[in-house]
This record gives structure tokens, sequence and C-alpha cells, in this order.
């Protein structure tokens, strides 16, 4: 257990150590944009790349992860954004935002090197499994259900241009690319000439570090103003309830050990940056998403470590 303390310690240190560089000024005020462009287009496709590439999976899809992670999410998708509507008293436009706060896991830049570091490589795979699709889905439904709750837009999209700018997104995410390379590579029984392997390996092996301390910089640029009671609600729903109906999700599916563990903890993480940027997109909910992310991620070193560990002792 005092190793598994001292992992998630290193992990949430790296973010704590990006905090601070930013707090002290150390670098440049936009280096936070220019790391995290590089772990989310370079160095992190390449990770997915080689893991997919390499990885040993079983027969057919893998239908009871995904049940049960997005099952977990549309649950408490729901709660969250009728809590802002009825609690609240926000409209529906901010209920979609607090929705998707409440159910959006920080996957890429804290869930990568943090299921590596803690549960390792198979976890990841499964993991990988779920980023597959977690993006595309979350943002498709975010849009659709935003005009649905948007005068403005009532009766003016369709679910086609949705399903269209759903596929757009998909082709030319960089993660996306990535791992769909290394599944075709892998299909295609191929090996990596050893000079590729190097370059690949270099880049990769840095990536967890490199997000790390990336997202670190970046919640020093968002911080927390205004919106905070109904951000700490948010933020509960997202590493308490989720983690909780994945949990009973999973025992009722009969998932392996291994799948269960990732399942939860990757539901235990705290909300990342994209519903931000959709936020920002709608126009509503921009301070609820960012305080939502920064006090979730300020509470994930306690919150996710209490899932681990009811995880294992279930699955033991």
């Amino acid at each position: 257990m005092s190793s598994l303390v001292e992992t998630i310690g290193y992990v949430f240190g790296l973010v704590a150590l990006g905090y601070l560089t930013g707090w002290f000024g150390l670098l440049r005020k936009d280096a936070g944009e220019v790391i995290t462009s590089f772990a989310v287009t370079i160095a992190v496709p390449l990770l997915l790349f080689r893991t997919m590439s390499n990885a040993q999976f079983g027969e057919g899809l893998p239908w009871g992860l995904w049940i049960t992670y997005f099952t977990a999410i549309a649950i408490t998708w729901t709660v969250s954004q009728l809590s802002l509507v009825h609690i609240f008293k926000r409209d529906g436009r901010a209920g979609v935002v607090a929705g998707l706060a409440g159910s959006f896991s920080n996957l890429v830049l804290l869930g990568i090197p943090f299921m590596l570091g803690v549960h390792g490589q198979e976890a990841f795979e499964q993991l990988s499994l779920i980023v597959t699709i977690h993006l595309p889905i979350m943002t498709g439904v975010s849009i659709l259900l935003y005009n649905l709750h948007d005068p403005q837009q009532q009766g003016s999209f369709s679910i086609l241009s949705v399903l269209k700018g759903l596929a757009q997104r998909m082709l030319t995410n960089p993660l996306i690319i990535g791992i769909l390379g290394g599944l075709i590579w892998r299909a295609g029984g191929l090996e990596l000439p050893s000079l590729a392997e190097r370059l690949i390996d270099s880049l990769a092996n840095v990536a967890g570090p490199v997000a790390l301390f990336a997202m670190g910089l970046g919640l020093r640029s968002y911080g927390i103003k205004g919106d905070v009671r109904p951000a700490i609600l948010i933020a509960f729903y997202k590493q308490m309830l989720m983690p909780a109906i994945a949990l009973g999700l999973a025992v009722a599916l009969d998932l392996s050990p291994i799948t269960a563990i990732a399942v939860v903890t990757a539901a235990s993480f705290p909300c990342g940056v994209n519903p931000y940027l959709i936020a920002s997109q709608f126009g509503t909910g921009q301070r609820l998403a960012s305080n939502a992310m920064t006090i979730g991620t300020a509470l994930a070193f306690l919150s996710t470590a209490f899932w681990i560990a009811v995880t294992a002792s279930v699955f033991s």
C-alpha cells in the first residue's frame, strides 16, 4: 500500500509542480498551452499508437467495459444537469454544461499517466478502449443537447450535421489517429523498424510526466471565480457518484478485476478541460466548468485513492 500511495503522490506531485511553476511565473504565460499541445498532439498519440500496436485484446468488442462506463456517464450527466436547473435555477443550456462537467473524466492528461503508473499496462489498455470513443460521444451529445435547449437553434439543426461534425472531429483528432493507427498496424502484423521504434519510444516515454506537468500549468491559468457552490456539487457528483455507479455496474456485469479497476478508476478522475472549452464555444457555463475542474483536481488525490482502495477490496 505504501508503494501505491507513493505512486499516487508522484502523479499528483507532478501536477502540483506544474501549478507552482505557473504560480511563481517561472515560465512564460503561454507555456502551459504549448506544452499541453505537444503532449496531446505528439507524445500521447505516439504512446497510444505503441500501446495499440502491441496490445493483446480478447475476442470481440469490450461491451461490458463500455456499457459500465457510459451508463455511469449517462446517469451522472442527468443528475448534474437536473441539479443545476432545479436547485440553482439555471437555464437548460447551462445545465448541459453542468452535465458534461459532471461526467467528463480527464482521461488523457491525468488518466493515461495515472493508469500506467498505478495500475500498469493492462489497465492502460482498457483505458485506451474508453478513450477511443469517449471524446467523440461526449462532444456529439453535448452539441445535440445544447441545440435542443437553445431557442435560437431549435428547428435549425439536424442530427445529420451533428454526426458529420462528429466524424470530422474523430478523423482529425490526434488521439484517435494514434489509436486507429496502432490498431491498423497490429492488424497488419507488421513490425516497426528499429529506428522508428526508438523515435516513438523516446517521445512516448515522456508523455506521462509532460502531460501531468502541463495540466498543473493549465490549472493555474483557470483559477476559481464565481459559481463555487454548484461547482463543488458537480465535482462531488463527478468523483463520488459516477465511480459508485461504475463500481455497482462492474459487480452486476461480473467484469474481470483488471477491467473493473480500470473503469472505476477512470470514472473517479476529475473533470478535464474539455467541458470548459465546449462551454466557451456555447457562451455559457464557463466559470462552472472551470471551477469544477480546478476544485475536483485539488480533491482528486483523496477521492481517486479512495475508489482504488474500495475497488481493490471488492475485487480482491
